[in-house]
Parts: C-alpha cells; structure tokens; sequence
C-alpha cells in the first residue's frame, strides 16, 4: 500500500543499565489523502516516533512501512534515497543553508536528485508564492524572519513532490494568521496531491485541518477526540 504503516512498534533506548521506552507496541496507519495530528506532552515519544516514520531510527521491535516497502528490509544507501526522493521533512527550526537564497534553498534539493529541470525552477516559485515569499527569492536566511525562514523550509519540503510529509511543530515560529495557512497549505497538498501527512504539534488550534488526531503518552499512541 501506499502512504506510511506502524505494525506493532518499540524503540527501547540504551540509558547506562536502565531501558527507555520511547514508543510502546504502535500501531498505525495513514493513507494517501490522509493528514493527522500527534499531541501529547514533552518526552511522551513524539519526536522518537516522527524520526521512525521517517526512516531516521530504527525500532527496536516491529516494522515501519513506507510505500510497501519494509524499512527493516532496507539498505542504508536504500533509506538515504526514500528519505530524500518519498518523505518531505518539516523540522522545528527551519536549518536552511546560510549561503543560498531563498529560491536556491529549494533548488539544491533537485540537484541532489541529480536532476533540476526548467518546470522545478517554476514550481519552486509556485510554492513560495503560496507562502507569501514572492518577494524574497533573492534574499539570504539573515535577511529573513524567523517565520520566513521557517515558511522557506515548508516549501523545500514540499520540492520534491514527496508523497509523504512529517511536520514537527511546522507553526511554532509563525504567528497566528501564518501558522493558520502554513497548516492550510499542507491539508491541501495532503488532499489535492494525494500525500500522508502526519504532524506533531502542540497547538491544538491546527487540529481542525485535521481528518484524525492521536495522543502520545509514555510512548503509546491512542486516537484523541479533540472535539469533546
């Protein structure tokens, strides 16, 4: 199947003689089309759970599937491209480089593809336009906002047309009307260009864009009715 699949799910990490569990026994799905949110409190294995999906930890027990495809049963050169070609990353911090300006920014990921065409450098401009960025192609990581650079790295991750998106906390530097679009932005493409997406956040006011949201707690993962 397409889209992302947790089947049973531990990471154990090594802490002197003691075990940590970050993720207990979880199990989950997210479809193409689909976009969920994670919640939950510091330390509840939010963060060590987006890493696996994204093929950045392995788990200690049970198998990630990515696009039909079993991580487990994976090459390490095999993860570096699905990581760079199928899953789109959006971190906390926007980590651009300092030397590329904001259109480079997106262009130097095609590039380590192997491939920029005429049409990329087009869609790039699409994208940051989308974001309000029209403006500022030209310009560097410090000539921008902190929500400027974080909305640059939004775009990058959406370059490469990937059909799997993991956001980790995509609004915390956004103001309240950006943080609204950026999520907007996201269910759209989830939608219209059939992705799985799945979003870590601690602001339940972004789960409204969301077709489901799950709660994280001492690593176990339980569907949350945020409505109630």
């Amino acid at each position: 199947m397409s889209g992302i699949q947790f089947k049973n799910v531990t990471k154990l990490y090594q802490q002197g003689e003691n075990q940590v569990l970050a993720l207990d026994d979880v199990s989950l799905t997210v479809e193409q089309g689909e976009f969920i949110a994670v919640i939950g409190p510091s330390g509840s294995g939010k963060s060590t759970f987006l890493a696996t999906a994204g093929a950045l930890l392995q788990p200690s027990k049970g198998e990630v599937i990515v696009n039909s495809k079993n991580l487990n049963e994976l090459r390490s050169k095999d993860l570096v491209r699905l990581r760079l070609e199928e899953i789109g990353f959006i971190l906390q911090t926007s980590n651009l480089v300092p030397y590329l300006n904001v259109l480079e920014q997106l262009l130097v990921v095609k590039r380590m593809a192997g491939k920029l065409l005429k049409q990329d450098e087009e869609y790039a401009k699409e994208l940051l336009q989308s974001l309000g960025l029209a403006a500022k192609l030209e310009k560097l990581p410090e000539q921008l906002s902190g929500g400027e650079r974080q909305r640059t790295a939004i775009a990058r991750a959406f370059i490469n047309n990937p059909s799997i998106i993991l956001a980790d906390e995509p609004t915390a530097s956004l103001d309240s009307k950006r943080a609204h679009e950026v999520v907007q932005l996201i269910a759209k493409e989830t939608k219209t260009r059939n992705k799985a997406a799945i979003m870590v956040t601690h602001d339940e006011r972004m789960l409204e864009y969301c077709d489901k949201v799950y709660r994280m707690e001492d690593g176990r993962l339980k569907h949350y009715d945020f409505q109630s």
